[in-house]
């Protein structure tokens, strides 16, 4: 398969184009890393400023959404040692949490006193979810340039029960440990708004509530909640404008006792389901669901292309995939 010469991104990628160096178009709108390093003080300047201005005196600062992976362990210790936030850690659990990521989870939070709550809906409700997601495309086909249908349905739910919890909870942020490769910079402080977030929530709703019934809205926010404007939260995605390195970032959240995971595929460090979305994406779309993720961070420096190649090549674990299938299928326990 063809793939760009500067990052990773193959031929089958939608409106892809290389030129005669084989460097695709996406490449060469790039601006350069001077220019992502100014963007990069900007954001960080903003959000000690924001941080400042919002935090909360008896209450919490955060509503982390802690997957318990490398990343947002890192972007959790960061937020709680150096910017002393006061953090309630939310866990969604969707059925295919590792239990070795279940372990990070418990000595992390018990590392940097910080409160956890595990949010865990119904499996059957899930179930017919992520059925769904392999099935169909259900969302926008942009949508699907970045993630898998499955993943997408889990940070969908992820997102608006955090901001549920956030608005009536009066927490003025929620934090995200996105790497750089998910989180464009432009978009990692942003405020929350009930016109912004009510079409949000449509698109992500509607197919959800056709595939698991109306029970699925309990997830999502409510005619009440987009009443308060005035609790809205701040959505900020530190890793986008904060140093990011891997190494480092696995040497310090390994003195928190976190530890990587063997049974999970090379792009998550939490979910058993994930190798299986990615089975489903690859056989209908062609290309990896974390292309685009690995293309940008080998764009921007942040990772070598050929670490970034052997992760998108890497063979799946089809037990693991035929597993996950089962357990879906059935309902049974893996």
């Amino acid at each position: 398969m063809k793939r760009c010469s500067r990052c990773v991104l193959p031929e089958t990628f939608p409106g892809i184009e290389f030129d005669g160096d084989g460097v695709c178009n996406i490449c060469r709108s790039f601006k350069g890393r001077d220019r992502l390093e100014e963007s990069k003080d900007k954001y960080r300047l903003r959000f000690e400023e924001i941080l400042q201005d919002r935090r909360r005196t008896g209450g919490y600062d955060c509503l982390m959404a802690y997957s318990g992976g490398k990343d947002s362990t890192f972007t959790l210790k960061v937020l709680r040692e150096r910017y002393e936030c006061s953090i309630l850690a939310l866990t969604f659990d969707n059925g295919f949490i590792s239990p070795a990521a279940f372990e990070n989870i418990r000595r992390t939070v018990e590392a940097l006193g910080v409160d956890l709550i595990i949010y865990k809906p119904r499996f059957e409700l899930a179930r017919k979810i992520f059925l769904k997601a392999t099935e169909s495309d259900m969302y926008s086909k942009k949508t699907l340039e970045r993630a898998s249908t499955i993943c997408t349905s889990c940070m969908g739910m992820i997102k608006f029960i955090a901001l549920r919890m956030a608005i009536e909870g009066g927490i003025p942020f929620i934090t995200y440990g996105w790497s750089p490769g998910q989180a464009p910079i432009e978009a990692s402080i942003f405020m929350n708004n009930p016109k912004m977030i009510r079409s949000m929530q449509k698109v992500l709703l509607e197919p959800m509530r056709e595939a698991a019934g109306p029970e699925i809205e309990n997830y999502f926010l409510t005619d009440e909640h987009f009443s308060m404007e005035s609790r809205f939260p701040y959505s900020i995605s530190p890793l986008a404008f904060l140093d990011y390195d891997e190494s480092r970032i696995l040497e310090e959240i390994g003195g928190l006792g976190w530890r990587a995971p063997e049974d999970t595929d090379p792009n998550s460090n939490n979910c058993l389901l994930n190798s299986f979305g990615i089975n489903i994406h690859l056989k209908k779309f062609r290309f990896h669901p974390y292309a685009y993720e690995l293309a940008k961070l080998v764009r921007e420096g942040y990772m070598e292309r050929a670490e970034a190649i052997d992760r998108l090549e890497k063979e799946e674990d089809l037990d693991m995939v035929e597993k996950v299938h089962e357990r879906l299928k059935s309902g049974r326990p893996l």
